[in-house]
Parts: C-alpha cells; sequence; structure tokens
C-alpha cells in the first residue's frame, strides 16, 4: 500500500527529506529520553492473579549474536511490538522482555574460520580474488510419496515436510565467502576483528549492540529481564541445567544408537541451527541391496578376487527386487571399490562410502578405504547375481541421467514398475548404434524382458510400459515427461498395488514392503544406508554426513507426549489455518531429536559433562525464565552483578517450587520472601498469550516448545498462541547481503528513522505469504509524518478562527461518524493481528476522511472540537506503529499529560451506517455527475467539433430523484420479498417467482407482455444485487432521505463542479419536471430510481 501521491510529493522535495527524516530522528532521541526517565516498559506482576485481559505476556525467538539485528528480525518482531503496543495502549499490564542466544556452533564456527583465515592468508589477510561458480548441487523438492532411491534422476526426498520457501540458516548465510570480510562489512578495523577468535568476544559484542538498535526501534521491551544464553550466564546455565534433568528423570530423555546429520569437521551431530544451508533436512534411509559380482572378476577387480564383491545399490522400493532385469551405472561416472569389512567389498561412489563409514560400515570407522579406482565404464557388463531378482545372472548396463550425488550412484532396474528403467531398456534394445557405443552386447540386453510383478487397478501388471505408452514417451530423455509418469506409478504401486509374486503374493505392497526388507536385512542381501535427503552444508564449510552415533535423545515424537502436545495445540489461538496445518505436520512426522554435542558454546549435559545441550534444546522453556530473571540477575545480561541469590543456591527444589508447582524448599537459604516473589512473578505473567515467529521455526523450535510446556508445567500454563508470519523482501526482492538489499535495524532507522520503517513494516503485508518492506513507503511515511505535524501547528495556531460549536452540519456529522468508524475497524484489525489492515483503517482512511471534510465544511470552516477530536484519536490509532510521533505530538502538540502509550484506547459512538451509506450515495453521485459534465462539455468524439462554447457551458445541474420505487418495480421487489428464504439465503426457483409475476396486479394493467419484458431484466438485476449487498436490495426506498441528503450538501456540489446552482427535485412532482424544459425526454428515457437520481444540465 505504499502512498503513492505522498511518493509524487515527496520527489518534489528532495532537499528537504534528509531534513525531514533528521527531524524524526530528532523526535525519537528526546522521546526515548522521556521513556527511560519514568521506565514506562518495566512490567511488574501483581499479588493477585490477573482477571482475564488483565495482562498480556508476548515473547520472540531470541537472536543468534552472530552479528547484527537486520530487517528480517525487525518484521517478526514487529508483530509482537505492535500487538503488546496496542495492548498497552488499552492499559493492559504488558510485559515484552528480550534475550540473546549464543548456544551452538555458530559463533564457535565463525571464530575458528577467523583463526583458520590469519594462518592461511596472513594478517591482516590478504585473500585471494575467486570466481564464485554456481553450486552444481540440485535442491530438488521432496515428493509426496514413496518412490525407489535410485540416482537416476529426478527428486528423492522425504515424504514431504512443512517447509518455509527460505530456512532461516539459509537466511543468515551471506555470500561473502571469508569470515574476515563478513566482519568487515559490519565496519569493523582489522584490530578489532582479530579479537573475535575468541568466540566469548562475540558475546560482550553483538548482545550490547543489539539492545542499543532494539532502543532506537522504539521497542517496548522490559530491559531488566534480559540474559545471554551459555554457561557463561550462571543463573540460566542452572536453569537447562534443571529443565534437562527434569526431562531426563521422566524418561523424555535417553541414549540411543541414531541416524542423524553429522560434521565431520565438528566431529559432531550438526542441528538446524548448526547449519550454513539444509536447515530441515533430515537422514533419509535406504535399503542397500548387495549385488554380488560372479566371478572371474575383469582386470580392474583383479586383485579383489578373494574377496566378496557387491554393487551396492540404494533403493526405497525394496518390494520391487523380484523384477531386476539389470543394473545401472552411469558410465562416466567416478566410482571405487571400499573396503567394508574383512570379507565384503561395496562398489560405489565416494561420497556414500563416506556416509558408510560413519554408519559403522566401513573396516576403518570414519574413514572410507578405497581399494581401487573405477569408472562407470568399467563396470559395464559385470554379470551379477542379485537376491531376489528371477533372473539368476543380471548385467550392469549403462544410464546417462543417474546423479552421484544422490544414493550410490548404482541404480537397479526393474522396467515393470519404473518408467525411467522400461525407457532405458527399451532404447539399449532398439538402438544398436547406443550398445555398440558402451560395448554392451546383446546378450546383457535383449534376452531381459519385462516381470509383472506388481498389479494396479489402473496400470495392471506393467505399469510403467502402460503409462509410458499413454504419455507417449519414446525415450530416457524425455525427462520431465518421466518425472510425472514416475509420480503416478509410484503412487499407485505403494497405496493401491498387490504383490504378485514371491512368499508375500496377494499382500499389499504398503503391508508387504517391510517384512520383504526385514527378509533381506536378515539374510545378509541387504544394509540399511542412509544419507542426507539434501545436501547440508555446516557452518564450518564441510558437507555433512549422516552418522549413525550413539548420544542423548530427546524422544519426541513419543505416543503419550505426542497427544499432550496435540492437545495444547488444539487450544491454542495460531491466527491462520495454514499455520496450523504446518504444526499438525511437523507432530505428524517429528521423532527423536539428537540434544547433545560435543563442542561450541551452551550448558553442558549435567549428568554427562563432556556433552553440551544443543541450540534447538536449551531454547524451549526459556519464556518461563523471563518471569524470574530480572530479579535474579539484577539487569546484567550476563549473570555477573551484585545478585542477592548465587547459582549454586538455584537447586532443583527452587526450579521446581518456582514453575511445577513444587514445595516450598526449607533447606534453601534464600529467603522466603525472595522465593515468593519470584513465584509471584511467574504464576501472574504464565502462560504467555503470544509468541511471534518466522514460519520456519514451526518444523522446530516452535514444536520443540509444545512439548516441553506440556512435559515440564503443569496444563493451565500451557502457551495460548502463536503467530507466524512468511519472510521480508526488500523492494520485492530477496533480501540478500551479497546483492546489497539487505539493511541491518541500525541501517534503516538511519536511511528512515525509527517510526517511518515500522510505519513500513506494518504496510509491509500480514499471514504466511513473504512480505515485503517498499523503501517509497517508508519515505513516504517520513513525509506523511513531518506533514502531519506541521499540519496540526497550524491548526492550533488558527483555533481561535476555527467554528466552535456542536457537530450541527452534515459534514460535521459525517466525520464524526468516519472517525467513529475507524475507531472501531482498527479495534477490529488490532485485536485479530492484521496490522497492514489497522494502518489502512487507523490511518490512510482516518487521513482522507479529514481531507474530505476539509473540503466539505467550504465557507462554514471546520468545527474546532472535531479536529481536536480527530487529532487525540489519530494520535492513539498510530502509537503502536509510530510511538515516538504519537508521543511527540502527544506531549508537543496536543499538550496531554502522562504518555500516550498507555493513554486508553479512544472512545466511540456506535458507527451510523446509514450515514455511511449516505455518503457513499453523495460521492458516487458527484462522480458520475462529474464524468457527465465533462462529456456534456467536451461534446461526443463524433461530433467533437460541435463542441460547446463558453457562454454555453452548463452552470445549472437539476438533479431528479425518485425516494421510493412504485409501479411495476415495486411490485416485482414485494414478489422478491416473497420468494427469498433468509435461513439459506437463496430464491425460490425462476419458474415461481415467473408464476408469482402473472398473478400480480400487474397482470391486470395493459400490454402485460412489455411490461413483462422490463420486469425480468430487473428482477435479474436485484437478485444479482441482494447477493452483493443482502436483503437490503429489494428495499422500497434507501435508508435515508435522498432530497435531504442532497439539498444539505447542494453547496459541495455546485464547488465540487463549478456550478452556480443546483437544485435538488421530485421527480414525482409535475411542477418539477416542467423545470427540465426541452430535456424532459431525458427523464421519460432514464427515469430516477431509489439511489440512482437522473441528472440535467442547463446553461444559464
Amino acid at each position: 500500500m505504499a502512498d503513492k501521491e505522498a511518493g509524487k510529493d515527496l520527489n518534489t522535495e528532495t532537499a528537504k527529506s534528509f531534513a525531514r527524516r533528521d527531524r524524526l530522528l530528532e523526535i525519537e532521541a528526546q522521546v526515548q529520553k522521556w521513556w527511560e526517565k519514568e521506565d514506562v516498559f518495566m512490567a511488574d506482576s501483581r499479588e493477585r492473579p490477573p482477571e482475564l485481559g488483565e495482562k498480556f505476556y508476548g515473547n520472540f525467538p531470541f537472536p543468534y549474536m552472530n552479528g547484527n539485528l537486520h530487517l528480517g528480525h525487525a518484521f517478526s518482531l514487529s508483530k509482537l511490538e505492535f500487538a503488546a503496543a496496542y495492548r498497552r495502549l488499552r492499559g493492559v499490564n504488558v510485559l515484552l522482555p528480550f534475550a540473546f542466544h549464543c548456544t551452538g556452533m555458530p559463533i564457535k564456527a565463525s571464530a575458528d574460520k577467523i583463526s583458520r583465515e590469519i594462518q592461511k592468508f596472513g594478517y591482516p589477510p590478504s585473500f585471494p580474488t575467486v570466481t564464485k561458480e554456481k553450486s552444481n548441487h540440485p535442491e530438488p523438492e521432496p515428493e509426496p510419496e514413496p518412490e525407489r532411491a535410485e540416482a537416476s534422476g529426478g527428486n528423492q526426498g522425504s515424504t514431504g515436510k512443512f517447509k518455509g520457501k527460505k530456512s532461516k540458516a539459509a537466511a543468515k548465510s551471506g555470500g561473502d565467502k571469508y569470515q574476515w570480510e563478513i566482519m568487515r562489512s559490519y565496519g569493523l578495523s582489522d584490530d578489532e576483528i582479530s579479537k573475535f577468535q575468541d568466540p566469548y568476544y562475540w558475546l560482550t559484542y553483538f548482545p550490547p549492540l543489539a539492545v542499543k538498535d532494539l532502543k532506537a526501534f522504539g521497542l517496548g521491551c522490559d530491559w531488566r529481564r534480559t540474559f545471554i544464553t551459555t554457561d557463561r550466564n550462571p543463573f540460566f546455565d542452572s536453569f537447562v541445567r534443571w529443565q534437562m534433568r527434569k526431562l531426563k528423570q521422566m524418561g523424555k530423555i535417553v541414549k540411543d544408537l541414531r541416524y542423524t546429520i553429522y560434521s565431520p569437521l565438528d566431529g559432531q551431530p550438526c542441528a538446524d541451527h548448526d547449519r550454513a544451508s539444509g536447515e530441515g533436512v533430515n537422514p533419509q534411509e535406504y535399503t542397500l541391496i548387495k549385488m554380488e559380482v560372479i566371478p572371474p572378476f575383469p582386470l580392474k577387480l583383479r586383485a579383489l578376487e578373494d574377496r566378496k564383491v557387491y554393487l551396492a545399490a540404494a533403493t526405497l522400493r525394496p518390494e520391487t527386487m523380484y523384477g531386476q532385469t539389470n543394473s545401472w551405472v552411469l558410465p562416466d561416472g567416478k566410482y571405487g571399490a571400499f573396503e567394508i569389512n574383512e570379507t565384503d567389498v561395496f562398489i560405489l561412489t565416494e561420497r556414500a562410502a563416506l556416509n558408510l563409514a560413519y554408519q559403522k560400515l566401513s573396516r576403518v570407522p570414519e574413514k572410507p578405504t578405497r581399494l581401487t579406482e573405477l569408472t562407470g565404464r568399467d563396470l559395464i557388463g559385470l554379470p551379477l547375481k542379485s537376491p531376489l531378482a528371477f533372473n539368476e545372472i543380471i548385467y550392469s548396463l549403462p544410464m546417462m541421467s543417474i546423479l552421484t550425488d544422490k544414493g550410490t550412484g548404482i541404480v537397479t532396474s526393474v522396467p515393470s514398475d519404473s518408467p525411467d528403467d522400461f525407457m532405458a531398456l527399451h532404447d539399449l534394445k532398439t538402438k544398436p548404434a547406443f550398445r555398440e557405443k558402451f560395448g554392451v552386447k546383446n546378450e546383457w540386453v535383449l534376452p531381459f524382458e519385462v516381470i509383472p510383478i506388481i498389479n494396479t487397478p489402473d496400470y495392471g501388471d506393467k505399469s510403467a510400459e502402460k503409462v509410458c505408452t499413454e504419455m507417449k514417451i519414446k525415450s530416457q530423455n524425455e525427462r520431465e515427461k518421466l518425472e510425472a509418469a514416475k509420480k503416478i506409478i509410484y503412487k499407485g504401486g505403494f497405496y493401491e498395488g498387490t504383490m504378485l509374486v514371491g512368499e508375500y503374493a496377494g499382500m499389499r505392497v504398503q503391508e508387504a514392503k517391510n517384512l520383504i526388507k526385514s527378509k533381506l536385512l536378515e539374510l545378509g542381501q541387504a544394509v540399511i544406508y542412509s544419507e542426507p535427503e539434501k545436501m547440508v552444508m555446516s557452518r564450518s564449510g564441510d558437507e555433512c554426513v549422516v552418522a549413525l552415533t550413539d548420544q542423548w535423545y530427546i524422544t519426541y515424537g513419543e505416543s503419550d507426549w505426542k497427544k499432550d502436545a496435540e492437545e495444547c495445540l488444539a487450544s491454542m489461538n495460531l491466527y491462520c489455518d495454514e499455520t496450523r496445518h504446518g504444526f499438525e505436520h511437523t507432530l505428524s512426522w517429528l521423532n527423536q531429536w539428537a540434544c547433545s554435542r560435543n563442542f561450541g558454546l551452551g550448558t553442558h549435559i549435567p549428568w554427562d559433562e563432556q556433552f553440551l545441550v544443543e541450540s534447538l534444546s536449551d531454547s524451549t522453556l526459556y519464556m518461563a525464565y523471563y518471569t524470574v530473571s530480572h530479579l535474579l540477575q539484577k539487569g546484567d545480561m550476563y549473570g555477573s552483578g551484585m545478585s542477592l541469590v548465587k547459582p549454586e543456591q538455584l537447586t532443583d527444589e527452587v526450579w521446581d517450587f518456582l514453575f511445577c508447582g513444587g514445595p516450598c524448599p526449607k533447606s534453601s537459604d534464600i529467603s522466603s520472601s525472595l522465593l515468593n516473589k519470584m513465584k509471584q512473578e511467574f504464576e501472574y505473567w504464565y502462560p504467555f498469550d503470544l509468541r511471534t515467529s518466522g514460519k520456519d521455526l514451526i518444523q522446530n523450535h516452535l514444536t520443540f516448545c509444545i512439548y516441553n510446556h506440556t512435559a515440564i508445567l503443569p496444563k493451565h500454563h500451557w502457551p495460548r498462541g502463536f503467530r507466524c508470519n512468511g519472510h521480508i523482501m526488500l523492494n520485492s526482492e530477496k533480501m540478500s547481503k551479497s546483492t546489497g538489499n539487505f539493511r541491518t535495524i541500525c541501517q534503516a532507522i538511519e536511511e528512515f528513522s525509527a517510526d517511518a520503517t515500522r510505519f513500513s513494516l506494518a504496510d509491509a503485508g500480514d499471514g504466511m505469504d513473504d512480505a515485503n518492506f517498499v523503501f517509497e513507503t517508508a519515505n513516504a511515511a517520513i513525509l506523511r509524518l513531518t506533514k502531519e505535524i506541521s499540519w496540526m501547528q497550524e491548526v492550533l495556531a488558527a483555533e481561535s478562527s476555527l467554528r466552535n460549536a456542536p457537530h450541527s452540519t452534515y459534514a460535521d456529522r459525517m466525520f464524526a461518524n468516519e472517525i467513529d468508524i475507524a475507531i472501531k475497524m482498527t479495534e477490529k484489525n488490532y485485536n485479530e493481528y492484521m496490522f497492514r489492515e489497522a494502518l489502512k483503517t487507523g490511518f490512510y482512511d482516518l487521513q482522507a476522511a479529514r481531507d474530505d471534510y476539509r473540503f466539505s465544511c467550504g465557507s462554514g470552516g471546520m468545527n474546532c472540537n472535531l479536529l481536536w477530536r480527530f487529532m487525540d484519536v489519530q494520535t492513539r490509532l498510530i502509537t503502536p506503529f509510530c510511538p515516538h510521533y504519537a508521543e511527540y505530538v502527544w506531549k508537543e502538540l496536543l499538550k496531554k499529560d502522562g504518555f500516550v502509550i498507555k493513554a486508553g484506547w479512544p472512545e466511540a459512538n456506535l458507527p451510523d451506517l446509514t450515514l455511511k451509506k449516505a455518503n457513499k450515495y453523495l460521492q458516487d453521485l458527484i462522480v458520475s455527475m462529474r464524468k457527465l459534465l465533462q462529456k456534456q462539455v467536451s461534446g461526443s468524439k463524433k461530433a467533437n467539433a460541435n463542441a460547446l462554447s463558453n457562454q454555453d457551458k452548463p452552470t445549472v445541474g437539476l438533479i431528479y430523484v425518485n425516494e421510493q420505487y412504485d409501479g411495476w418495480k415495486k411490485e416485482c421487489l414485494n414478489i422478491l420479498r416473497s420468494k427469498f428464504d433468509s435461513t439459506t439465503g437463496s430464491f425460490a426457483l425462476d419458474k415461481e417467482i415467473l408464476e408469482a409475476l402473472q398473478q400480480s396486479p400487474i397482470r391486470q394493467e395493459g400490454n402485460f407482455k412489455r411490461t413483462q419484458k422490463l420486469c425480468m431484466p430487473f428482477l435479474r438485476f436485484k437478485k444479482d444485487e441482494v447477493i452483493a449487498v443482502g436483503t437490503q436490495a429489494l428495499d422500497l426506498r434507501l435508508p435515508f432521505g435522498e432530497i435531504e441528503v442532497l439539498t444539505e450538501n447542494s453547496e459541495l456540489i455546485e464547488r465540487q463542479l463549478g456550478l452556480e446552482r443546483v437544485e435538488i427535485l421530485s421527480a414525482t412532482d409535475p411542477e418539477a419536471v416542467l423545470r427540465a424544459g426541452l430535456h424532459v425526454s431525458l427523464l421519460n428515457q432514464n427515469p430516477p430510481s431509489p439511489g440512482n437520481p437522473t441528472v440535467i444540465f442547463l446553461s444559464s
């Protein structure tokens, strides 16, 4: 909703733009001093429990402290800030705390990068010039159905996890290659950057900067409660240790051997927030089919003849192995023979071998041993004995579409149920030149026919062949068609297929799949293999693998716990169906979560000090810690101040007493008054009412928050609401450091001011779609706000010349009504967290109403009391968005007592909707009259030469009104009213309406056929109008007197159209009709009806 008109004005005031911006910055600095002096955002509990609606506690996921806060943070935070400011304005006791996350790998990884860069490039580093290349690792979307794990081209992901368009981790990673360059972009000197080799230096540098920026932004935060995470804050460290022990005592933390995304360089699991890319990616499990190479071996494998050598093919469809006709390799692909144990050797890609090495499938753990290098051409023609295959011997053949960065690079071929396999085998069979190119012998291909193994209702027992025929696929190179065919076949085969062969013949594929898989594993004919669904890069810069690790896990997904989480979710306000679906989907797939790490920053696992609590596991319950942090840390974010409590005094019994309803810890040496005060704070503020966040945190942090609250806290303290939003674009383009389309909060404030930035954030959009921060809107806001201050100063200076009387004129009543409507509509929009709409109704629409009022008043002038009310109301309504501007106006211009941020919501009379309709009627008529007048003055295009001369231009307007339907129109409306069912909101059949018309008094009139022809379109028009505006369309007259409205506003109409005189006439008055003179035919051709006057222009 960029303000185009203000934007145009702005272009003409370039020289003044910085002065206007600077004026807002001066106002903001002044107002912030007022706030700080009076501690206006400090929030304390009260001794008695809060009444419904008395308190509001909102919070925001603490940002990670490896850089400055940017507009992406500001956008999500603004949703909380606006909601909290609105509640504070209404007199609610509001708590909005803020803290800073330092746990995990990102800071440690960045600090280590700086050290490595100094070692490699000197001090200060002299970096080589490199050309950035586009990654050759595609990241396809996950498939929504099960599919085989062939590495042949296409999408191989997990089953459709809920993901945002861009992950938070991806948003965090800029385009700079070197960490030193990133630090320079913050304006740091080389000497300063070198200090960041110490990871703990980051904790002292960035959090205070963030506080400074957020204060400049005007965040209504109780800064006494701020803190940082990690063991550098002993109080928060104690809280997290208690939380971990609590979960373990409940059996919700266990040690287990599980597959997890793992960074070889870091030597530990790599959770979502430890990743530079690949947030939300999970391990994908495959069945690795062992296809034994039959001796004698070719020369390249001759040294392995004393070993069992297998081509290792990854698949998601082990049930199809009966139908194998061959295997596929990429002719130019790079492979190796890797030692798995003393007897077995697997031929696959090095990438797959690395994953296996971290899954205890390598003779040397975590180090794949390659016995020989191979290419795909070396493997073509190998005779194989493959598990379950009806063909005793199959051969390895070339396939051109295999991806070696997915699966193992070895693919099983089942042409009965795979369109890719069917077409690739078809090409080899029908193209001798193709076979010759790769040295493929006829006997490796021609004898092998499609083997029916699965029957589906739609595609029979040779589904791949049938779908390829139907889709007219001619070659394995038609990738798009083959992808579409594969989706159809794999989905149908899994959900509707029936096994035709093997010991599970007659069984549904869904049931047989895991039984066949288990049999292959038991017989040693297959192993489990896992790899990341997509590429994952750690913040340390290495590509992650999937490792089978023995570590501590939180048992998310456990059935009883999951039921509690679902119960909590069902009771929460999520403000958007898409958000709820995202949570429901996450709960459906979320399973055990690795909660421990070997190194980084954070809290140590209390019973296993070699491990640290990972960053998404110490950030799930800390909203409770906010309620007592100010009493423990005394406003020192590091917990190193002069507290009355020592961290070691915070025993589990103390935490249980504070948060879980436990007994008062008699053995504690903390004073009972302080213990009770802390408990009072928690009991007063909890549960929190709102947590705002980007939608990307649904799949981890926010769902973890629900789980932890339901496990540890009683039901009446479970969260009440989450509000999730999309990401923010800048000027309709992705926000990106590498392209320069990026702003930190500090930069935005310097460029636009805080209030203009907040204004544009409010205007950017609501909901789950990506929003758009438009610079033009922010610049227009600068102009609007400063001009509004100037206008108010002018009004107040000229107050004595204004009309000082009750709201007596039509314009007065209309403006007063528009103010009432603005109050009510803006209140509704704030309550529904529709901030863009609140900005529209509370500012844009109200400004437009004021401008209309100024014009409508004419010579009578504006009403002083009404303008004072307007200034008061507008200032309050915009306070949540532009609090500095509003505070300045409140105190300096309106001379009000107290602070506007707590001034209360303005009172409003019940809006007069009839008056609103009357004004719309008036404005619409003026628009239509202007168009008619312009047409009459200029003449038609065909007769432009005969346009009227100046002395013949119309100066008088006759407005003929018929305030009530009569005659056949009246009868039609009566019939429609009688044939309308208000319960269903529908009319009777046209046949019934027509019968009623034929039986009505109209029938008795002469020339009924002619009247009936007039009735039918009128009936259709009115039926459509009922759908659009309701049953009021069937009223015989408008809810207001048209003649009265037009008569009272005749001066306005004259001024708007430049007429000397306007006459309001009744079309039912014969004498009034005579005033039309020679133009009376216009009345007959276009007779007026309620809401549609007929206008005739005359020259004097």
